[in-house]
């Protein structure tokens, strides 16, 4: 089994896209994973329909018992983050303020604050309109952890894709180097970096780049929207030569993607004729690539 995962250093690079053309393509062969679980897109085009879903908990926050508050403010004193203040004749946490470090918790005299663990997302298991497995995810806004959610996207796609004898798993991880790609990262044959003609893109392309080689995986990249400043993907394919990596293909900014995303579609779907060819030579490209 050879898992591919998608990323690139910015977001609006087309990354999304690029996965669901490439997955129009390999439906049969492929099991796709969104592990962009702090923006998760590709459900919009995918359409999925769960047929599992799953709390995913992680972290703790405080939670004060008004019954037993005396409303000392001792806890509101010694939060670092202002993140309990009185209502009434007790206090409160916010939650969002909150960042479960327990403080609170062990200066209380009168033991009203608990620290539960939180469910913060879930987990879903889909089929989808292609016809190929979706395994994604939700996490609440403002909620931690998303390197975790990452990680068990990823394993239940991996169970899943050995149940079902896939030869691949397409991940579309998520823009930038933090935790979320970091998990991407883990246990990848094959980073496919997609990237574009702005100085800003250039920037984060090897700044990815250096996250990527701590881990030892061969990378390919895609150049979205090449032609809009030409200097500088000249710049980026002299830079991928001199790293090794290699250039699969440079796609033209092209209002189709636009058009396609408002329709829902993949691009395949809304201009197949033009954009068939594009992605099948990609996708060879990507099974060859050791």
């Amino acid at each position: 089994m050879k898992e591919i995962v998608c990323i690139s250093g910015k977001g609006g690079t087309g990354k999304s896209s690029v996965v669901a053309a490439l997955s129009w393509i390999a439906k049969d062969e492929i099991l796709v994973a969104d592990c962009d679980v702090d923006a998760a897109d590709l459900h919009l085009i995918f359409a999925p329909e769960p047929e599992k879903s799953e709390e995913f908990y992680s972290g703790i926050k405080a939670e004060i018992d008004p019954s037993r508050c005396i409303a000392c403010g001792i806890c509101a004193a010694k939060c670092r983050f202002d993140a309990i203040h009185p209502v009434g004749n007790v206090y409160q946490v916010k939650p969002l303020d909150c960042e479960g470090c327990g403080y609170c918790f062990h200066v209380c005299p009168q033991n009203a604050i608990s620290l539960p663990e939180q469910m913060v997302g879930h987990c879903f298991t889909s089929n989808t309109r292609f016809g190929c497995k979706l395994v994604h995810a939700k996490l609440k806004i403002g909620a931690d952890n998303s390197g975790k959610l990452v990680a068990k996207v990823k394993n239940e796609a991996k169970q899943l894709a050995a149940a079902l004898e896939k030869e691949y798993i397409l991940v579309d991880g998520s823009p930038g180097i933090g935790c979320p790609v970091i998990s991407s990262l883990s246990g990848a044959n094959l980073a496919l970096l997609v990237t574009e003609p702005s100085l800003s893109a250039q920037s984060d392309l090897e700044r990815l780049w250096k996250l990527i080689q701590k881990f030892q995986i061969p990378a390919a990249c895609i150049i979205n929207k090449a032609d809009i400043n030409p200097n500088i993907s000249h710049e980026i394919k002299k830079w991928l030569k001199k790293e090794g990596i290699r250039m699969l293909a440079e796609l033209p900014y092209d209002e189709d993607f636009q058009a396609a995303i408002v329709n829902g579609n993949s691009v395949l779907e809304y201009n197949y004729t033009k954009w068939q060819p594009v992605f099948e030579k990609i996708w060879q490209a990507l099974k060859e690539t050791k």
